[in-house]
């Protein structure tokens, strides 16, 4: 008599799946809530995954919807990262009955803060400024350059950091970011990020912020152009204050729209009379 337990076969995410996974995570913002926020788009991701793993059991798939309608809110390029641990975790619950399910919300709670101050510090507010910074003036000028080079520094590292990222998170779990997070590696990424955005954004005032004064004083026989006066001062005096003006105003909870409004009526009212 055969005494053996027979084993169930474990159940593995194909490749396929993980794929599928990837290219719906692109419409993570396309049914965003003010309730749950990306939290549609999360399981429409996840939707491979809980019909690979919990086809044959309707309760389970059911509770897997469900673990994955809950509250999400991430940057868009990081989100991966998160996916590629549910997936992981996702596969662990269907394996062993002595996995705890809640935990996996709790991991993808624990991420989202972080990993959307990175993804928007690094990819909105760094790599997007930097790249219309480089590439906006050439494409003013019509050069092919200026869109290349923004697909090239704002596109292609968000694509690698995505597919990379959600394929090292899927094969090692939540192990690499948490010992990225304990050794301060993630904490030192976003400083150097935060760093360069603002360099960037100083160089963007001085070539994209343009005014210019056309008055003239006359002191004596001498004409003295006032243009000349402010940048033999400080070159792009103007410019500077106007913008440290709009960011005093954006801080005093000014609608951005409102500040727009404001600069066209004043920039009109200014060469209506000739200020500028």
């Amino acid at each position: 008599m055969d005494n053996s337990v027979t084993q169930k076969p474990e159940k593995k995410l194909t490749k396929k799946d993980l794929r599928k996974v990837m290219w719906r995570h692109y419409q993570l913002l396309g049914s965003f809530n003010y309730e749950r926020q990306m939290s549609l788009g999360y399981a429409w991701a996840m939707t491979p995954v809980i019909k690979r793993l919990y086809g044959d059991n309707e309760d389970e798939m059911q509770k897997g919807f469900k673990r994955h309608l809950e509250f999400f809110n991430c940057s868009t390029s990081t989100s991966p990262l998160i996916l590629g641990i549910s997936c992981a975790m996702e596969e662990q619950n269907a394996n062993s009955e002595d996995f705890d399910a809640s935990s996996i919300n709790s991991v993808k709670t624990a991420l989202m803060g972080p990993l959307a101050g990175i993804g928007d510090s690094m990819f909105w507010g760094t790599l997007r400024v930097i790249a219309v910074g480089v590439g906006a003036p050439l494409a003013i000028k019509g050069s092919i350059l200026g869109p290349i080079l923004y697909f090239l520094i704002n596109v292609i590292p968000s694509e690698l950091l995505r597919w990379f990222g959600f394929k090292l998170a899927y094969e090692g779990g939540n192990k690499f970011l948490a010992e990225a997070s304990e050794s301060g590696t993630l904490q030192k990424l976003t400083e150097a990020a935060k760093i360069l955005g603002l360099v960037v954004v100083g160089a963007m005032v001085a070539s994209m912020v343009i005014i210019k004064v056309p008055l003239v004083m006359k002191f004596g026989g001498t004409k003295i152009g006032l243009q000349k006066t402010l940048d033999s001062l400080m070159p792009d005096l103007l410019p500077l204050l106007l913008t440290f003006g709009c960011y005093g105003l954006l801080q005093k909870k000014v609608n951005g729209t409102v500040i727009l409004i404001g600069l066209i009526i004043l920039g009109i009212l200014a060469v209506s009379v000739g200020l500028l």
